[in-house]
């Protein structure tokens, strides 16, 4: 059943004749007389009394009950199609990104934000992960966009740096010996228990940091995503070497954390696939981050 055919029938039943009804649509009257039988046998009722005399047309029950409901469906078509009409834009869908943890998340948060005002009917899913398991899901098509922290292999992305960096350090407890420290030197490290990233291009920043193999200092435990290590930060378990502003160590009293010297800091990328084909919804996110960039880059 199409509109097009509830149109006829509606037709029918204002002109109480079918080659009144035809005259007004632009068909033929046996042209309209099909369709109604066509939409009486699809139904499986009566739809029409077609009296003899004067060909009047009356509604059964049936048909009674199918105006009404016609005049619901052709009233709301009418008043989606006019919406369409009159927006210059109306964007929906779902934006899936995939991350690690990051200050700059509050970035894309930002865009969000912005984004909402204009069209709220767009909806965020956010990912946590690696960049193992972003780069996997994005290459899968389960994510529109990953942010990767630096290094991070992008060779099969197209992406933008954001303006924002994190910088690497060691979380630790207050009641630390290193936490009389402002920064961490190489040497700290040497016979601390360590806990540290488990991405095998962070440790090979971080041993070019060092400036010697990383695998030969005391790592007692490995992180995939930070916020459990800090669990055994906290119990004194051990050192985290981990970014900035991702425990929040100002607002715990029982955490600091302590900048690595001399400085390691790491940029942030968001990437896409490259040949990407972009919802709409998708599309106006990169526009608007886009748009965001440019204003920190001013």
């Amino acid at each position: 059943m199409d509109i097009r055919i509830l149109r006829y029938f509606l037709a029918v039943a204002r002109e109480e004749s079918i080659s009144g009804a035809a005259k007004g649509l632009h068909l033929t009257q046996p042209t309209l007389s099909r369709q109604l039988m066509d939409l009486e046998e699809e139904l499986g009722v009566k739809l029409l009394n077609r009296g003899k005399k004067n060909r009047h047309i009356t509604l059964t029950e049936e048909g009674m009950l199918l105006r009404r409901r016609a005049e619901e469906i052709v009233a709301l078509a009418d008043k989606t199609i006019a919406e369409f009409d009159t927006a210059q834009e109306i964007i929906s869908g779902d934006v899936y990104i995939g991350g690690g943890e990051t200050n700059a998340m509050r970035l894309i948060a930002k865009v969000a934000k912005k984004l909402q005002a204009k069209y709220p009917l767009i909806r965020y899913h956010l990912y946590s992960g690696n960049a193992d398991d972003v780069a996997e899901r994005l290459d899968k098509g389960l994510l529109d966009f990953g942010l990767f922290i630096e290094p991070a292999n992008m060779e099969r992305y197209h992406y933008l740096r954001l303006p924002d960096t994190d910088t690497w350090g060691l979380l630790m407890r207050k009641d630390s010996p290193l936490s009389a420290k402002e920064s961490i030197q190489a040497e700290d490290l040497e016979n601390i228990p360590l806990i540290v990233s488990r991405q095998s291009m962070v440790r090979n920043e971080l041993s070019g940091w060092r400036g010697g193999d990383f695998d030969k200092l005391n790592i007692v435990a490995t992180y995939n995503l930070i916020y459990n290590a800090s669990l055994m930060v906290d119990e004194g378990f051990g050192y985290a070497l981990c970014l900035d502003r991702l425990v929040f160590s100002a607002h715990n009293n029982n955490f600091c954390f302590r900048p690595l010297e001399p400085k390691l800091e790491a940029h942030l990328n968001i990437a896409w696939k490259k040949y990407q084909v972009f919802s709409k919804a998708a599309e106006k996110f990169l526009e608007a981050l886009q748009e965001e960039i440019e204003i920190h880059r001013i």
